[in-house]
């Protein structure tokens, strides 16, 4: 979209001048003249008494015709798929059945582990996009590389975990291929009639679920949260295509892995944790969550806290829950002192079960929780740890 004032029609009456809430409409020479940082708001145009500003709108890019298949992109650390590879591949699998379509899994590397794995988990076809500039996990070169294959297969829908590399990778992709993206979606769904993605993802701090779609452009990208979507059952009847595709780049990647620390506080990743114990802003001081960690080592589970926690530097980020932080679909869920903000519950009220402790009964959390305790976790706490070490 531009902006467009016409000189000719213009009296120089500076009404567009008041009208702008930026500030970015000025006089020159008895003209209306736009600086930079206009939005495109259209206040000037509404306020122009002899129209002489417009504002147009670029020709939207029609569909490619041929744009076909469902692509999901397993990112994989290590020779290892990513386990929301597998996640994305049952979604995958739904969405392309719908559209009467292909499935397909690209992965990006040049290990040979999880090609067999990805068939028998959905995927109609596996691309395998190798080379030896993949070393590190380039992110640039990552993007080129997808690029390339994208603009090749053209296909119709692309998903990606929304993990660090997803959030990095998949925005340049769709950058380059000029189309839309959707990040954190926590659904999917096919408009039959419109053979359109319906993504829907939280807004205005998960107030509001709000569906987009993306009706000129193609593909359609939207990256997904771990554990937002269930794994399928594999399926080790199901027989599929490896088709390889060498990548060559003129340009070297701009960065370079020079080492990687993992986390020590992390004994057991939240994400794939089956119990995770999490505590809030109620344990009080960061000391307190020895006594939460405990908790969770008798449990043989992972250790988890709400944003304020983070807010406050007594816990690492990568233990965070919610809206902001991980989202989580654990066995077992016990909070801990935290009340319940909506952003939180985003991430961890799909939890098979939730075990609540807090001395507010009117917390939110407890409208989540499977069972609830109204109390003083420092009395109750002690008294699970004290029960699970006899046992």
């Amino acid at each position: 979209m531009s902006i467009r004032i016409d000189k000719e029609i213009c009296t120089g009456c500076s009404s567009c001048v008041s009208a702008c809430p930026f500030g970015v409409m000025e006089l020159v020479d008895d003209k209306a003249h736009v600086k930079e940082g206009c939005n495109l708001c259209g206040a000037c145009r509404d306020a122009c008494a002899f129209e002489a500003i417009t504002i147009e709108s670029a020709a939207a890019a029609q569909p490619v015709p041929e744009a076909h298949g469902v692509w999901v992109f397993a990112e994989q650390f290590n020779g290892k798929i990513r386990p929301v590879a597998g996640e994305l591949l049952g979604k995958g699998r739904e969405l392309a059945d719908q559209l009467k379509t292909e499935l397909c899994a690209v992965i990006i590397g040049n290990q040979e582990t999880g090609i067999v794995e990805m068939v028998t988990l959905g995927a109609d076809k596996v691309y395998r996009i190798q080379s030896p500039a993949f070393e590190g996990n380039p992110e640039d070169l990552y993007s080129q590389a997808l690029v390339e294959a994208i603009k090749k297969y053209q296909p119709e829908i692309v998903l990606a975990g929304a993990t660090a590399l997803g959030r990095s990778v998949i925005p340049r992709v769709a950058a380059a291929l000029r189309t839309g993206l959707t990040a954190d979606c926590t659904g999917l769904e096919i408009d039959l009639k419109e053979k359109q993605l319906l993504q829907t993802r939280p807004t205005f701090g998960g107030n509001i679920m709000a569906t987009i779609i993306c009706p000129s452009q193609r593909p359609q990208m939207a990256t997904v949260r771990p554990r937002v979507f269930k794994k399928r059952a594999p399926d080790f009847a199901r027989r599929g295509e490896v088709i390889t595709i060498d990548f060559k780049s003129d340009a070297a990647s701009k960065t370079k892995v020079v080492n990687f620390t993992a986390d020590l506080t992390e004994t057991i990743k939240i994400e794939d944790a089956d119990v995770i114990v999490a505590g809030g802003r109620g344990v009080g001081k960061p000391e307190n969550f020895k006594m939460i960690a405990e908790l969770a080592r008798l449990m043989n589970g992972a250790l988890g806290c709400s944003r304020p926690v983070i807010d406050e530097g007594w816990l690492p980020y990568s233990h965070q829950v919610g809206q902001t932080g991980k989202t989580v679909c654990p066995k077992l869920y016990i909070a801990c002192g935290i009340s319940g903000a909506v952003q939180h519950l985003a991430g961890m009220q799909t939890s098979d079960m939730i075990v609540a402790i807090n001395d507010d009964p009117n917390a939110p959390i407890f409208q989540v929780a499977t069972y609830g305790i109204v109390g003083d976790l420092f009395k109750i706490v002690p008294v699970m740890i004290e029960k699970l070490k006899k046992q």
